[in-house]
């Protein structure tokens, strides 16, 4: 089967809806009618608050008792295309196969789930080991110690409580195929395999992005087709990886578009952006902002490769964005806060704009107009500002992204006019079959005209930037052609 090209919401059950997942299909159904064809579904496994807000699930195939059960979430997907995360790369340390590896040993019919750094190099190798590539500041080892006293070096990509899985395994793959089987019974249309890039490790390389990834991701996909679902490639790299990867799975991200849109608009130059759309997948996902930061590793040069922004265009663009949030977002990234990336900006697109609603509402245009399928974050529907309360609570970094709303805050947040704007680009989206016809773009310095055309409808993007920045919308049904400004939408 294949999910709709129509927008899709991207959440957390409980912190868009205050509660459950009934509380958030009542939510899809009433104040959020008719926005979405779809729903990311972030991690509802056992436990929602584990130490990475359940990507470091204990039990993938059971949900949280304080969300619900699966029977709610196929209530859900009677209505909406689901996706659901697939944490390929790791479990939980809490796990209890990773229990009954403490207790066990190599006894444990589960030792051979779990990678050690002894499973892949023969010696402790140091030349080796400093080829792999490292997301984060963290060692990618963690001596644990065993019930019997010895101590194993097991490999943790992310933390020392996301314990590596060994795909290669009989019990890796076994996992796994549990996970795909339990999804496809429970109405998940699409699964986000979460940080896939890391699954496979190979002395003597990055341990990343390997030839052998791609062939164990197109395994992968090709069993979840045969349940009845496709495959979003979660990897955050270089831009060249993403168009490589295109060619041989079902979706996914376009996670430069994020960094191009911000560095547009900064500069009031879309150069790099046109070059982009020019030889970008069309098979994407396209993405403003998601339950991570703001991903910059994806248009940044890679060794001797170029990339889509230069390192001062970069630069520029990070304090561009810590200036415009009034540097809060420097107190989320990097070494200022807990579980960060290397590669990511933590802040909300909106904060990243300065909260400027016109430049928020043209970037999220042209993220629509822009091929793929668009997801909008929860907290970037509601232009919810970066959280520093919960960032000063929690001290993790991506927290001032992942706010927590009850039912009147969402009706709060809906009354405002950048709110209500973006509901009708999104109403405006959903209904032109021209997004799923022929696709142009036009960069020429501070002007960007994108163009969608169709056998019975076109749509058509202009933005000028040269003097004040301004964007319309032409679209043509039927012979019929109405102009929309967008800043009339706002009132301004």
């Amino acid at each position: 089967m294949s999910v709709k090209n129509q927008v899709q919401l991207i959440t957390y059950v409980d912190r868009l809806s205050g509660g459950d997942l009934s509380m958030l299909g009542e939510l899809l159904q009433q104040e959020l009618k008719d926005l979405f064809s779809g729903v990311h579904l972030l991690p509802f496994y056992h436990p929602i608050d584990g130490e990475d807000a359940d990507f470091d699930p204990i039990d993938h195939t059971q949900v949280d008792g304080r969300l619900g059960n699966w029977q709610d979430v196929r209530r859900i997907g009677e209505r909406f295309d689901i996706m659901a995360d697939l944490i390929v790369n790791h479990m939980s340390a809490k796990s209890p196969q990773f229990q009954d590896v403490l207790a066990n040993g190599q006894a444990s019919p589960y030792w051979s789930l779990f990678l050690t750094r002894d499973k892949v190099f023969a010696a402790h190798d140091e030349a080796l080991i400093n080829k792999i590539y490292r997301p984060r500041p963290t060692p990618c080892f963690t001596d644990i110690q065993l019930k019997d006293g010895q101590t194993v070096p097991f490999w943790t990509t992310f933390t020392s409580n996301q314990i590596d899985i060994d795909v290669h395994s009989d019990a890796g793959q076994a996992y796994l195929d549990g996970i795909l089987r339990t999804f496809a019974d429970n109405n998940i249309d699409l699964i986000r395999l979460d940080a896939a890039g890391y699954a496979i490790k190979k002395a003597g390389t990055r341990c990343f992005m390997q030839e052998e990834t791609f062939e164990f991701i197109a395994t992968l996909s090709e069993r979840a087709k045969q349940l009845g679902m496709q495959c979003l490639v979660e990897i955050h790299s270089h831009y060249q990886t993403q168009v490589d990867i295109a060619k041989r799975c079902d979706l996914v991200y376009d996670f430069a578009l994020p960094p191009l849109v911000l560095h547009s608009l900064f500069s009031h130059d879309f150069t790099a952006l046109g070059k982009w759309l020019a030889i970008a997948p069309h098979n994407c996902i396209s993405v403003l902002d998601t339950h991570d930061g703001i991903g910059i590793i994806d248009a940044d040069p890679d060794g001797d490769k170029a990339g889509l922004l230069t390192p001062a265009q970069i630069d520029q663009l990070v304090e561009t964005i810590h200036s415009n949030s009034a540097h809060q977002s420097r107190q989320a990234t990097g070494a200022a806060a807990s579980n960060v990336d290397l590669y990511q900006v933590n802040c909300t697109y909106y904060d990243a704009l300065g909260q400027d609603d016109l430049a928020y509402l043209i970037a999220r245009a042209i993220q629509f107009f822009s091929p793929g399928i668009p997801q909008v974050y929860y907290a970037g529907l509601l232009a919810i500002p970066n959280d520093m309360d919960l960032l000063s609570r929690s001290n993790v970094g991506r927290d001032i992204n992942r706010p927590y709303l009850d039912r009147e805050k969402v009706r709060a947040a809906l009354q405002k006019p950048v709110v209500k704007a973006l509901c009708q680009l999104i109403e405006l989206r959903n209904r032109l079959t021209c997004f799923n016809g022929e696709f142009s773009a036009v960069a020429e310095g501070g002007c960007l005209t994108l163009s969608w055309q169709s056998a019975t409808s076109s749509a058509k993007l202009h933005i000028d930037a040269t003097n004040r920045l301004s964007a319309s919308i032409a679209v043509t049904e039927d012979g019929d052609t109405q102009e929309i400004i967008l800043a009339d939408w706002l009132g301004v």
